[in-house]
Parts: C-alpha cells; structure tokens; sequence
C-alpha cells in the first residue's frame, strides 16, 4: 500500500476554499499565462527581426567581398575564403549547389552571422556578422519583459484583490446578520448602500443584501403577527374559562364533574402557558436579580412540584438570579423527568450548575439534536400514548435564557435524560 499523503491543516484548507484566495489564485493564473503568451510572441517576433536585419546586413557585406574578390583588391576583415569553423549546411549549399545563403552559428565563442557563396574553383567566400550586440541585445528585451510582466503581475493582483475584497467584506457582513437572524435577532438588518438606493446600479452582493433584509423583515411581521394572535387568543380565553371553572364548581359531586374540572385546569394550564411564551417570544420578559443561595432554593423548588425527588448537593453556591424564574425552570425539568421518564429523579447540585436527571427512556434524538418543539412530544410510558404539549421545556429554555443561564439536554449512557442548567456567575 502507497502511504497516505498528509492532509492539509484545517485552517489552510478553509483558507482555500474562500472566494478570496480562489480570486487570487485564479488572476495570478490569468496574469501569468497573458505575460507568457504576449512575452513569447514579442521575444519571437523581435528575434525574428533582428536576426532578418543580421542576415541582409551580412548580405550586402558579402556582395562588397564579392565585388573585391572579382576586382582582385583585398578582402575586409570578417571576409575569408574557405574559412575552417564555417557550419557544414552553409559550405554544402555553396559548394554542392551552387548558392548563397546564411546561417546563425558560434564563432570563436560569440554568436555570429555567416553569409557564404560559391567561388572559383570549389571554394567559398564567406563573410562573419558579429551578431553578440543583437543577441545582447535580446536577452536585455527578455529580462525587461520578466521584469515588466512581474510588476504587472503584482499591480493586476493587488488591484484584483482590493476590489474582490470589497465584496467579500460586504458578503461576510450579510452572512453576519444572517447568523444573527438566525439566533433570533429578527432587528438585524445589513443595509447595504447600494441596495438603499434604486437609481443606482446594484451587484449581486448588493441583490443578495436586499433580498435578505427583506426576508428579514417579512419573517420579522408574520413572527410578530403569530405573537400577538397567540398572545390574543391565550388572553381572550382567560375569561370563559375562568366562567368554566365557576360554573364547573357548582356541579354535584361525581365522576363527570372530575373529569370536567381536571379538563378545565388543563386548559388553564395551557392558556397561562401561552401567555408566557408569548412573551418569552416578544423578548419583553426582565429578570429581577437577587442574591440567593442556591442549595435552599433548589429544595423549595423541587418541594413546590409535589413529587418525590431526591436532591444532592455536591457544592453549594451564592448565585445572582431572579428567585421565581429559577423555580419556574427547576419546576418545569422535574415535573417533565416524572411525567416523561421513570424513577428516580435525581436533582444535583455542583456550585452554579444544577443537574436533573431520570432513569427512563432519554431524551427523543429530535429534542437533541434541535432543541425543544412546542407542541411536539414523543410517546411516554402510559401505554404509548403521547402526554404533554411540549411547553414546558420550550418554557423552561426561554427563561433560562432570560437568567443568562444555559440549559443543555443530554442522555445518560447508562440511560435516562439529563437537562444540565448552568447560571452565569456565582457570588
């Protein structure tokens, strides 16, 4: 087996995967490949030149040798008669062919231009072009092309970036209130600028703000709208069931009757449940906060439920929080641990943390994984039959909310449920 390649570290790859570092990535490409292909068609297109000029200029030198030869005068410096270093091609064509031509070749070291033509006798006049200032000159344009291409190449990517980075702030930014909307900030909003005015063109950055602030505020009115229909409801009950409950008190005694008052104070229970989390929802409920010591307090809330579960204290603690809210947690937890799990409850304290746990089924893996849902509960131990509306807990996390408290749910691996109240400080 071929040993596995390293994995990149996290942070790196997420890097990576940014708008970014792909915008980066891809002008540096970009930038590069334009330089290489214009930098490869200048050099050639020069060298192409310079080297057409080298060979006319040897040319007409050779025609001067030419004229000199015949004449019987003598021969320049760079003419030679049968010259020893002159490439094979060149002195084949001359001699073989009968014909003129030039070639680019060394001589002594330094690149020179040769022009030959065939001479009296099977010989050859051959004429040397010094070509080392033109070939000089070449490597010159090469390195001013690398040199121009890299500047450009960091000019193009600093500018490509600073404009991608404009946009990558103003998304960041949407995401931000997104998040934020999502945790219940339903004010949040990213005015973009472009967005907030229409006679200005917008990007998909400024369409992608828009659309979200006006999600926002339309989930914002339909929420408001469900509040206060819940919270008008649950208020205009309050009054024909208090007439119910009057009524049902003046009913002879019986098994009806029972079941009428127990259906009455159901319904009770129900209506001053809504009414909380209406506000709860609203975000106008304010804790009134106290020092308390939690150990005593936690007793008399478990005392309050009527039902008989154990308390331990491991570590008590001086916290500062509102008394009748803390109760109202602690009373929802138990009274759900007995009616949704089995014996026993164990309430448990440890400093600023308090722990209730059952011995029953556990938690439902919805309730894990999203939280309580009001009026959502799983089958419980009475013959499968669903109990409850699932108000209680939802209540229990909006109040603890309240109290800067966090409320996590979890199960036991050994069974059973385990709510885990944390309060914020401890004094």
């Amino acid at each position: 087996m071929s040993p596995r390649r390293p994995r990149p570290p996290l942070l790196l790859r997420a890097w990576a995967a940014t708008l970014y570092a792909k915008s980066a990535v891809f002008i540096t490409v970009m930038c590069c490949l334009l330089a290489a292909l214009l930098g490869i068609l200048v050099h050639v297109l020069v060298d192409r030149q310079t080297e057409d000029r080298a060979r006319g200029a040897a040319l007409d030198e050779l025609n001067r040798a030419v004229t000199a030869y015949v004449a019987g005068e003598p021969l320049g410096r760079d003419a030679v008669v049968n010259p020893p270093d002159l490439p094979a091609a060149l002195r084949e064509m001359a001699v073989q062919h009968h014909e003129r031509g030039t070639e680019l070749a060394d001589h002594e070291g330094r690149p020179t231009m040769w022009a030959a033509t065939p001479a009296e006798g099977g010989r050859v006049l051959a004429v040397r072009w010094d070509y080392s200032a033109r070939a000089a000159a070449l490597r010159g344009l090469d390195q001013a092309i690398i040199g121009s291409s890299a500047a450009a190449i960091g000019v193009t990517l600093v500018i490509g970036l600073i404009a991608v980075s404009r946009v990558t702030r103003r998304l960041h930014r949407t995401a931000q209130v997104a998040r934020r909307i999502s945790a219940g900030d339903l004010d949040a909003r990213v005015h973009d600028p472009r967005a907030e005015r229409p006679g200005q063109a917008q990007d998909e950055a400024a369409a992608v703000a828009a659309a979200l602030d006006a999600m926002a505020a339309t989930l914002q009115g339909k929420l408001h709208s469900e509040q206060r229909f819940t919270a008008d409801v649950s208020h205009e009950m309050r009054t024909p069931l208090a007439g119910l409950h009057a009524a049902a008190e003046l009913l002879p005694p019986g098994r009806p009757t029972e079941m009428v008052r127990e259906r009455i104070r159901t319904m009770r229970r129900l209506t001053e449940d809504l009414l909380e989390i209406s506000r709860l929802d609203a975000q106008v409920e304010r804790a009134d906060l106290d020092v308390h010591q939690l150990g005593p307090l936690a007793e008399r809330a478990v005392r309050a439920t009527g039902t008989t579960t154990e308390v331990s204290v491991v570590r008590d603690a001086r916290v500062e929080t509102d008394r009748r809210r803390l109760e109202r947690v602690l009373g929802n937890l138990v009274a759900n641990a007995h009616k949704h799990g089995a014996p026993p409850v164990v309430v448990s304290l440890d400093g600023p943390v308090i722990t209730v746990r059952d011995h029953g089924e556990g938690y439902p893996a919805y309730l894990l994984d999203q939280g309580p849902q009001r009026f959502r509960s799983e089958s419980g131990h009475s013959g499968g039959k669903k109990t409850g509306h699932g108000l209680g807990l939802t209540i229990a996390v909006g109040q603890a909310q309240v109290l800067g408290a966090t409320l996590h749910f979890s199960n036991a691996p050994d069974g059973g449920a385990v709510a885990t109240l944390r309060l914020p400080s401890e004094c």
